[in-house]
């Protein structure tokens, strides 16, 4: 078996630039049941940067009555200057999220495992994306 490098796609790295916590009141321990999520992923072409686009993600886990967390994740990614459309299309709505969505399901895992009872640790399913994003003009 030969292993290779991907050279074709970067991937800089996540940072989560919002987090929004709300609590009504505590969480009951096994409580998962209930807890509702929301991903909306979004893409940006920076005009300054013709290689780099950026996945942003807005997430919302919610519990009615006891909490609702928002994070704001943006990842960061760089194509290789020679890729055709079709192949930067496939990275930049399928790929891309793909790769990131490890990290911030990681981040509210240790986020809410920190929190005691306020929400009890929140183990996100893991989530497959497909279909065209929708990108955004202006950040």
């Amino acid at each position: 078996m030969e292993i290779g490098n991907q050279i074709q796609l970067k991937f800089h790295g996540v940072d989560f630039p919002v987090i929004n916590l709300n609590s009504e009141q505590p969480y009951p321990e096994h409580g998962n049941d209930d807890v509702v999520l929301s991903i909306t992923p979004k893409v940006f072409y920076p005009r300054t940067h013709e290689n780099y686009f950026k996945i942003i993600q807005e997430i919302t886990v919610s519990s009615e009555e006891h909490f609702k967390l928002f994070v704001l994740a943006v990842g960061t990614f760089e194509f290789s200057s020679e890729l055709d459309e079709n192949l930067k299309k496939s990275f930049v709505n399928t790929n891309a999220p793909a790769i990131m969505f490890p990290y911030v399901r990681a981040f509210i895992a240790m986020l809410t495992s920190n929190l005691g009872n306020v929400t009890g640790a929140l183990n996100i399913p893991p989530q497959f994306f497909k279909g065209d994003l929708e990108e955004l003009v202006d950040l």
